[in-house]
């Protein structure tokens, strides 16, 4: 007798094994899609009905998310009037698993009439979709994970890895880089890390600004309460130094009884690690771990200061 945990260890099995028997299909109608996609001057115009639609709507947000403009249309709503978003600069790509729905082959004749190439998508070879498209991906699996062989399972897996490997092909092909990605998703984390700046998370009041002159005793006092781990040495509203936590220690194993005796400037950093407004949190973090630091300093092009950045403003 299975368990419920049998169960679902032998459908993740099929449908692991649907979409590594993709690999073998993969052929020249693959390469040219993806060049199809590329030249496109106008969108990609992803469809298909039931739950090659869903799967369909699925690819077209990933497209659009990677670098290719796409949306998911199902065919019944081209016959109402969705037909007037289409020209000849866009590529359809059309789903359907037998490659013989209705609704589907219905509207492929007006897209041939248009002229707009037809990427088809199905696990039927000799299906009518694979004869009237321009290219066609085959995704055809030898079952379901269904143990009755009729829900869509194994064959919804298979197309929508494929759409994905298009999707992740065209990425390459484009160079697509991480603040591309961020573009498209503003509100994520990876789009707030790759779109912050310092400006907008820097510490700007309460700065530990110390004189290099100023005895180690008092700058202990001032660094404690701007409780940034740091302070700041300057002449003139110009930067000459930096103090840390560290370097106060260090100076207190030191020098000991004369430890009070010492001030800034003997043990300063004189190169400290600045960065402009505009710096991207991306940058600062690598910055902080290139160098072993937890703070960067802001300034303008005169090394003014504007603010400090730490560790703990990173983690947005």
């Amino acid at each position: 007798m299975k368990t419920t945990r049998d169960i679902a260890i032998q459908c993740i099995k099929d449908e692991a094994e649907a979409v590594l028997s993709l690999i073998p299909q993969l052929d020249e109608n693959f390469d040219k899609a993806v060049e199809l996609i590329l030249n496109c001057k106008g969108k990609v115009i992803v469809t298909g009905v039931g739950k090659s639609g869903h799967i369909g709507a699925k690819i077209a947000a990933t497209l659009s998310s990677t670098g290719t403009p796409s949306f998911f249309t199902n065919p019944l709503d081209v016959f109402h009037g969705d037909l007037g978003v289409m020209t000849q600069d866009d590529v359809v790509l059309a789903i359907s698993n037998s490659g013989q729905t209705d609704e589907l082959l219905r509207f492929i004749p007006m897209v041939l009439h248009m002229q707009i190439p037809i990427i088809g998508m199905s696990g039927n070879p000799k299906s009518l979709l694979a004869k009237y498209s321009t290219y066609h991906l085959n995704v055809q699996v030898e079952k379901e994970a269904c143990p009755l062989n009729l829900a869509p399972t194994s064959s919804t897996t298979a197309q929508l890895t494929m759409g994905d490997a298009l999707a992740i092909a065209l990425m390459e092909k484009r160079n697509f880089q991480p603040r591309d990605f961020a573009q498209f998703h503003p509100g994520g984390e990876l789009g707030k890390r790759l779109l912050t700046t310092a400006q907008d998370v820097m510490r700007t009041e309460d700065m530990p600004v110390l004189p290099p002159e100023m005895h180690l005793g008092e700058a202990i006092i001032l660094v404690s309460k701007a409780k940034l781990g740091l302070g700041i040495a300057m002449v003139n509203n110009e930067i000459v130094g930096l103090i840390t936590d560290g370097d106060i220690r260090r100076a207190m194993e030191k020098w000991q009884a004369q430890f009070f005796d010492r001030t800034v400037s003997d043990i300063m950093t004189r190169t400290p690690k600045m960065v402009k407004p505009e710096t991207k949190i991306t940058e600062i973090q690598r910055i902080m771990n290139q160098y072993k630091v937890h703070s960067v300093l802001v300034t303008d092009g005169e090394n003014h200061l504007l603010g400090v950045v730490d560790h703990y403003s990173c983690m947005i």
